[in-house]
């Protein structure tokens, strides 16, 4: 295998046996994708890595109720600030006694070539119970990403020490509430430009029902006449919170004061997004059972719920549907940011396209993605897996009842993934299986995060899968395109650009990201950006919009580089793409 982790792989011929085992694996799509020529090559690459840990989330053989069956985000972030990103798994619990090692949240250091070190109880991270997930932000501006994870119970606020460790800072910042709660997803975000990062937290049934509903008690603890845990119909929901940070190391909740509805919902995953092109950070939430909400920033420290109005809280039959992950990308390089929601088995992912005018078309029928409904999706993005300029999507699916192993003969608990390929007409390719053994890999994920993780150009895939080891995908296929990686460096307290925004033209090209906290399903990406450039040798320009509306362009950039721009246009460093590191040539 000499080369073949590092993109020395070329397109050709997969292996026959390879494309029967994954196209005949079940839950089957609805349309089979077709076989061919591959056109990516992703390996698993977790145990070659390091990353020998189970995470553990309730039950292997049954969940009696609804909290052993979510939880497991996951985060890539640069801790120690010395270029190259780390990894950080949440873990859950078991309802039932264990006689193993007490399960912990994972702290895993890169150690920059192609493996990672369990850090955890050294960083001062070990912390038992039921994780759910994980964002990062700067909440206190002083150049280190400090550690966000939420939990059933009490949500955790680690301030990043700058010398290798963390400190729980939660109390002392005001984030400990008087009741426990179940929440899920959390990201940073400067609502009120004010250079100060805020924190929104979602939650999803109320706390003491996520135990209380034993399985097969009533219709809503049956799925498909199989009886199951119940939930989350007919259980309570639970409120969203927003904090607003004070600038002394405070957050306090502004959550009515702020305009975020009191309604309680199944809240999953929150996605900060500025979909209106004004310069403010808006919030859309990906909720399950209930109607998805979308938080319009109005400009003076409130928010407007304008979730049906804008086309995003149904689909387009105007049905609820159960949304787990969602990601943001600009799909047809029209300038305006595009939404992707998975959701639960017997029905389609949603794409939602942007018209510009502040509402959405769902268009999931006509972009492609209505051939798979015996899926039920978690994590999910927008990646440029083949650099041709052309986001893609990918997807991470797993059952939330094992029982229907023994039940049902056409679905499974565990799932293989799923990668749509972008064709550039505004419609996707299901590609899966000619994309790599990785993709084929059946698991029951849940939390999905992507980047760069060995400074080599290319973007990895870490997922989290219930009580079993991670999966790490690279894709091995070497392309001829090209690709940009940027890096902002924004005025403090600021320090890492939460809210910014790049946009990139190569030739016919129009691409642009944002720095965001959180997303995926309840995990956190890299905040670098990359774009694939297709075959340009530069960029012919870089634009950089900051959180306060200040632009900074810059021309021909070189591409196959990682730049780093700091506010006023500066350029900071300009690096090549690293080669490929020794443990992966040598695996």
């Amino acid at each position: 295998m000499l080369g073949l982790l590092c993109g020395a792989g070329m397109a050709g011929s997969a292996p026959p046996k390879l494309l029967a085992q994954i196209a005949s694996a079940h839950p089957q799509p609805q349309v089979q994708p077709k076989t061919g020529a591959p056109v990516a090559n992703f390996i698993d690459i977790a145990s070659i890595a390091g990353l020998n840990e189970r995470t553990t989330i309730g039950g292997i053989h049954e969940k009696r109720y609804i909290l052993e069956t979510t939880g497991g985000g996951v985060a890539m972030f640069d801790y120690d600030n010395d270029g190259w990103l780390d990894l950080f798994l949440v873990n859950g619990s078991t309802l039932s006694p264990s006689t193993g090692p007490t399960p912990t949240n994972k702290l895993y250091k890169n150690n920059r070539d192609g493996t990672f070190t369990d850090v955890t109880a050294k960083a001062g991270l070990a912390r038992h119970g039921w994780g759910q997930g994980v964002c990062v932000g700067d909440y206190n501006g002083n150049g280190w990403l400090d550690l966000f994870v939420t939990f059933y119970g009490q949500n955790a606020l680690y301030r990043n020490n700058g010398d290798g460790t963390f400190t729980d800072v939660t109390r002392d910042c005001g984030l400990i509430t008087a009741e426990n709660s179940y929440s899920t997803g959390a990201a940073f975000l400067d609502y009120d430009r004010d250079g100060h990062l805020d924190l929104f937290v979602t939650r999803y049934v109320d706390f003491a029902e996520a135990t209380s509903h034993d399985a097969g008690h009533g219709e809503t603890c049956k799925w498909r006449g199989v009886p199951v845990m119940c939930g989350p119909r007919g259980l309570r929901g639970a409120k969203n919170t927003l904090y607003r940070n004070t600038g002394n190391g405070k957050f306090e909740d502004v959550t009515e004061k702020a305009g975020i509805l009191s309604d309680k919902h199944y809240g999953f995953t929150p996605l900060v997004v500025d979909y209106n092109n004004d310069g403010w950070p808006d919030i859309y939430v990906a909720n399950d059972s209930t109607a998805s909400l979308l938080y319009r920033n109005n400009h003076d420290g409130t928010f407007s719920e304008v979730g049906a109005l804008a086309g995003v809280a149904y689909n387009e039959d105007g049905r609820e549907q159960s949304g787990m992950g969602t990601d943001a990308g600009d799909y047809d390089g029209d300038g305006f940011f595009d939404l992707v929601k998975t959701n639960f088995e017997q029905d389609t992912s949603t794409l939602y396209h942007n018209r510009g005018d502040g509402t959405f078309d769902d268009v999931t029928f006509r972009g492609g993605l209505g051939v798979n409904t015996s899926f039920v999706g978690w994590g999910c993005g927008f990646l440029d897996f083949d650099d041709d300029g052309w986001p893609d999507i990918f997807m991470a699916n797993g059952h939330v009842y094992p029982e229907v192993d023994k039940a049902l003969g056409d679905t499974s608990y565990k799932q293989r993934k799923i990668l749509y390929r972008n064709r550039g007409d505004g419609t996707f390719e299901d590609v899966s299986v000619r994309s790599g053994a990785g993709i084929g890999l059946k698991r029951s994920s849940r939390g999905v995060a992507f980047g760069d993780l060995f400074n080599t150009g290319s973007t990895d895939i870490l997922i989290s899968n219930m009580n079993e080891t991670p999966t790490l995908l690279r894709n091995t296929m070497s392309y001829k395109a090209s690709s940009l990686t940027i890096r902002l460096q924004g005025q403090p307290p600021n320090v890492f650009g939460f809210g910014a925004r790049v946009t990139v033209t190569a030739g016919k090209l129009h691409m642009m990201n944002e720095v965001r906290s959180g997303g995926s399903y309840l995990s956190q990406n890299d905040l670098r950006l990359r774009f694939g450039l297709g075959n340009a040798g530069a960029a012919d320009k870089v634009v950089v919009r900051w959180p306060d509306g200040k632009e900074d362009t810059l021309k021909d950039v070189s591409a196959n580089r990682f730049v780093t721009i700091a506010y006023g246009g500066r350029v900071v460093s300009d690096t090549p793409y690293q080669p490929c590191p020794l443990k992966l040539k040598n695996a």
